[in-house]
């Protein structure tokens, strides 16, 4: 593994030095960052095993809160087995949210909100959704230049911020990513090319392939674009979807992408539709070796749009902590739906408060904190 590192500093008493994040002549200059102390988190009374299924994955996170994987701490993020570990070979897990698509929602990305994600939610990842062909998407007719700024700014922030950040070709409507391979395999070429000495950017290169595409359709398409990725960044960590809106992880554990390091599979659900059934899937390809990454899911059902099972909900994140599972939530924005973690009204962009969180934002941050 090839050492990449990005701006940080412990207790203002020594400073890690920024090498090269990010390259390029349209990339950002992160600057140097303080990183804060977290306020330390009272110690637990209750043992793990005296707590109901409900209860436990609220603690499995706070008690790893005052110490969440981060940049400064764990470095370039590699893969072994089933695992994403850290620079130093340390067990990590990811936790956080996702942009909604960047054409649509592009205001909550800024330093402030940001800021306010890491120190008061505990988030250690944020996913760039950046939609492909819906409405005003990278290739069908968007402002592909606005689009790239904006990721650039995520980019930033995220460094400032001492988070991970993720890169999202949200494919969707396009149903296959083959549709737009050529497209993809410029865009990352860029990306990667920009990007390529910074340690806290992963790639994600399928959001949801649907409509019946196969997982040898995806495959193919996978290993063209990872081999653009490879020219410039001999190591990131890149997230392939899989089959049926990346649900059909079994299928990628049958007959997993060979000749490449640091790859890992994208599982999505939302919990009052894909229930245990999906998590036994999810387990036995875990448990078969494949490295799977949730970069989405909601609380509600798989609409984005319907009822909230709270329940459901925190059964997959206490299967997802046993088995050291990175997970991102769907989405930041106000837009008039479940999965949203703002209430519609909600008007701000950052400096959010209790009241400006609907019912997914409130469970969020409460699983997020221990709170």
């Amino acid at each position: 593994m090839k050492k990449k590192w990005i701006a940080a500093a412990v207790l203002a008493s020594f400073a890690l030095l920024i090498q090269g994040c990010a390259a390029g002549k349209a990339a950002p200059e992160p600057s140097a960052l303080a990183q804060e102390q977290k306020p330390s988190i009272p110690a637990q009374e209750t043992e793990p095993s005296d707590l109901t299924k409900e209860e436990r994955p609220l603690l499995l996170v706070q008690e790893g809160a005052h110490d969440l994987a981060s940049p400064s701490k764990t470095g370039a993020l590699h893969v072994e087995g089933a695992r994403l570990l850290g620079s130093g070979g340390q067990p990590v897990q990811l936790r956080g949210i996702s942009s909604h698509g960047l054409a649509w929602f592009p205001d909550y990305i800024n330093s402030a909100c940001f800021e306010q994600l890491h120190n008061e939610w505990n988030v250690n990842v944020v996913r760039l959704a950046m939609y492909t062909e819906e409405y005003g998407g990278y290739v069908s007719g968007g402002d592909k230049e606005n689009l790239k700024r904006l990721i650039d700014d995520g980019v930033r922030y995220a460094a400032e911020e001492d988070m991970y950040v993720i890169i999202d070709w949200h494919i969707l409507s396009d149903s296959n990513p083959n549709t737009h391979r050529e497209e993809a395999k410029a865009f990352f070429r860029e990306m990667s090319g920009k990007y390529k000495d910074c340690s806290h950017v992963l790639y994600e290169i399928c959001n949801e392939p649907n409509g019946g595409t196969g997982w040898q359709d995806i495959k193919a398409y996978a290993q063209e674009v990872i081999g653009v990725i490879r020219e410039n960044d001999a190591d990131a960590v890149i997230i392939v979807g899989t089959p049926n809106w990346s649900q059909y992880v079994d299928q990628a554990a049958a007959d997993p992408i060979r000749g490449y390091d640091n790859v890992m599979y994208a599982l999505h659900f939302y919990a009052a539709t894909h229930k245990e059934d999906l998590r036994g899937r999810m387990t036995a390809a875990v448990e078969a070796g494949l490295p799977i990454f949730v970069t989405e899911y909601g609380i509600c059902d798989a609409s984005g749009n319907g009822g909230i099972d709270e329940a459901e909900a925190n059964r997959w994140i206490e299967a997802l902590n046993q088995h050291g599972i990175s997970y991102v939530a769907w989405n930041l924005s106000n837009k008039n739906e479940t999965s949203a973690i703002f209430n519609s009204s909600c008007g701000k962009t950052s400096g959010f408060t209790d009241e400006d969180l609907s019912a997914s934002g409130r469970w969020l941050r409460g699983m997020l904190t221990g709170r």
